[in-house]
């Protein structure tokens, strides 16, 4: 399988059309159809579908789409890598993350660098935990912000000194928008917008207390800003951290903290082993000796 074919498998699947995707890629369109299909031919496998309307993907399509992405991703980042083997520190970093505030400690760790090494540049990936672990094996990211529990037999990993509290958000006009402060018994039977998790219910009813027959959960999200519109927009009650979203001057939006307090704490990982580039390197040894201050800060 030729990394050059799949490029314009993917062309054709992020574009719909033969045509355009030809135009974007300065192929004709018969040597790009060709291509394509002589590449369905080498898996057995119709991969797109013409129509009037466009191209669409089959089943096999949408599963060759996903690990033809990851294999681009992985490619460049790989060609970045060895070019940046110079004595110029320059290229990438790749660090993905759940949504926390803990975000700040990376990023003041980046503004130091910047002012020394303007030619490092940062792809931050947000996503949940088994999201961002998986771009971890992949290869695809070089570090991972995570609050689930992780395999120490194949991570490193620095504990991160601050904590994220669990909340509630909701429309000022909502009815418990009247009290200071969320009991995890005012939330029975109300309608919960809550995050993504593969085991949400039982998170609910093991940390937060509440039975499973009691739940209400009208949406999930990945994204807190997304579970803030749904919010906004009337849907329920939004179970998420605090300081992600601005609910201060005239928003008609508002937080309030659940009590008993529910912290949760996050890790900042990478994999063992890892030859990372000089960007990397010089990341992880700045953002180390950040953490060491600021737990050293705390301390006194």
């Amino acid at each position: 399988m030729d990394i050059r074919v799949l490029k314009y498998f993917l062309a054709v699947a992020r574009e719909q059309s033969y045509s355009v995707a030809a135009e974007r890629l300065h192929l004709s369109q018969p040597t790009l159809s060709r291509q394509l299909k002589e590449l369905e031919e080498e898996l057995g496998k119709t991969l797109l579908i013409r129509s009037n309307k466009g191209v669409t993907l089959t089943e096999e399509g949408m599963i060759l789409r996903k690990r033809a992405e990851e294999i681009s991703e992985l490619l460049d980042k790989t060609e970045q890598e060895v070019k940046q083997s110079s004595d110029t520190v320059s290229g990438k970093v790749y660090i993905g993350a759940g949504e926390t505030y803990a975000i700040k400690l990376i990023a003041d760790t980046l503004r130091i660098l910047q002012k020394d090494y303007p030619n490092i540049s940062y792809n931050i990936y947000s996503a949940d935990g088994a999201d961002v672990t998986e771009r971890l094996d992949k290869g695809l990211i070089d570090f991972g912000l995570i609050f689930q529990s992780y395999d120490t037999t194949k991570y490193e990993s620095i504990e991160i000194p601050l904590k994220d509290k669990f909340g509630v958000l909701m429309r000022r006009d909502a009815e418990l928008a009247k009290k200071d402060s969320i009991r995890i018994s005012d939330l029975a039977g109300k309608p919960l917008i809550v995050p993504r998790q593969t085991n949400h219910h039982n998170l609910l009813s093991e940390k937060f207390g509440l039975e499973k027959e009691k739940l209400n959960i009208t949406a999930e999200y990945n994204l807190v800003y997304n579970g803030s519109v749904l919010a906004k927009e009337g849907m329920g009650y939004c179970i998420c951290f605090d300081k992600l979203i601005n609910v201060t001057g005239d928003c008609d939006m508002c937080f309030k903290p659940l009590v008993p307090e529910i912290e949760v704490g996050c890790n900042f990982v990478w994999k063992k082993y890892t030859v990372f580039t000089k960007a990397a390197g010089l990341f992880l040894s700045q953002f180390k000796q950040d953490i060491e201050r600021l737990k050293e800060h705390e301390g006194q």
